[in-house]
């Protein structure tokens, strides 16, 4: 086992909890993909808060456990973190949480829209889509999220269930990850008064443009 790895995947797992963007009792998974190896570093434990060393296992892209040990409840979601980096070339982190907001809109099975400016900033000018409900760690539920995460979006509501964050890098996909959980309390807020409006089209575009030039500049990363 490689200990720096481990030592980033516990990290990125302590910068989960510390966002907020994760349920009270802290469950939920992180994967990290060596560069350049056809494996990856997945978080074992029942909770990623306090999360041990001893629990983070290597994991194939081909799903088979090649080092340390995988209990069947967390075994039984590592298709759908392979099946991200099988897919997207880029992706060097999956996270998976039941941030509570986030996940209200997963049960009632509801596309979180872009009604913050964040989400267009961040990769998600269409809000997040919901990928249709599969058994847990089914073929049918990772082919559903196969599909809803190919509209290009770096998160996905997976109904009934939680979300769904993968992107270049762990502090990438942990921002996603607080940005979509703050848009779906903001979008329940605002159902008080009359719902959420998105954003105009020309409005997220200019949001993204801003983006980049903050991240030319240094002063951002997207």
């Amino acid at each position: 086992m490689d200990k720096d790895m481990v030592d980033k995947v516990i990290d990125v797992a302590r910068q989960v909890v510390a966002s907020g963007a994760i349920s009270a009792n802290g469950h939920g998974n992180v994967s990290l993909r060596v560069p350049g190896e056809d494996e990856m570093y997945f978080t074992g434990g029942s909770s990623l808060r306090d999360h041990p060393r001893e629990a983070v296992a290597r994991v194939g892209l081909d799903g088979l456990l090649r080092e340390g040990r995988l209990p069947p409840i967390q075994g039984a979601v590592v298709a759908m973190h392979t099946a991200m980096y099988a897919d997207h070339a880029d992706a060097g982190c999956v996270l998976h949480t039941h941030s509570p907001f986030a996940t209200a809109y997963a049960v009632a099975q509801r596309p979180i829209g872009c009604w913050i400016e964040a989400l267009a900033m961040f990769g998600l000018p269409d809000g997040v889509p919901v990928a249709r409900y599969g058994p847990r760690g089914s073929e049918l539920a990772v082919a559903n999220i196969r599909a809803a995460a190919s509209s290009g979006a770096p998160a996905v509501l997976l109904a009934n269930h939680g979300v769904l964050v993968f992107h270049r890098t762990p502090e990438l996909a942990v921002m996603v990850g607080g940005v979509v959980e703050e848009a779906a309390q903001a979008g329940i807020n605002a159902n008080g008064l009359g719902g959420p409006v998105a954003l105009p089209d020309d409005m997220k575009a200019a949001a993204l443009q801003r983006a980049m030039a903050f991240e030319e500049r240094g002063t951002a990363t997207v």
